[in-house]
């Protein structure tokens, strides 16, 4: 994923972007777009194509193409999961894990 600074162009009294002519081709801006708002981001969209859903093996390829820094994950690694014995049951078509069973917690049930 690569990253434009763009600044905002004043139109009358509002604000506007002016996109790279080479992202208005890629992603098909030419009739128009919808734009998305999303809290913390906003996602421009094409109006007339819909975006191509990646297989998982174009995905894993896309993840790998980006080489992304995963480096903040790493002290998931101690949280002791690889550690726990688990199973595949056949019966029930499940993982389960091994080992005595878990208190369950004492609370309101709910009705209806």
């Amino acid at each position: 994923m690569k990253t434009h600074e763009i600044s905002l162009a004043r139109i009358g009294n509002s604000r506007g972007i002016r996109l790279p002519a080479h992202l208005i081709r890629k992603h098909g801006f030419d009739s128009g777009l919808l734009i998305q708002d999303r809290g913390d981001a906003v996602i421009l969209k094409s109006k007339t194509t819909p975006a191509k859903k990646l297989s998982w093996e174009e995905t894993a390829r896309e993840i790998v193409a980006a080489k992304e820094d995963w480096s903040d994950w790493d002290h998931t690694l101690a949280d002791g999961l690889a550690d726990i014995p688990w199973e595949h049951s056949e019966e029930n078509n499940c993982v389960v894990r091994e080992g005595p069973p878990q208190k369950r917690r004492a609370g309101k049930r709910k009705s209806g």
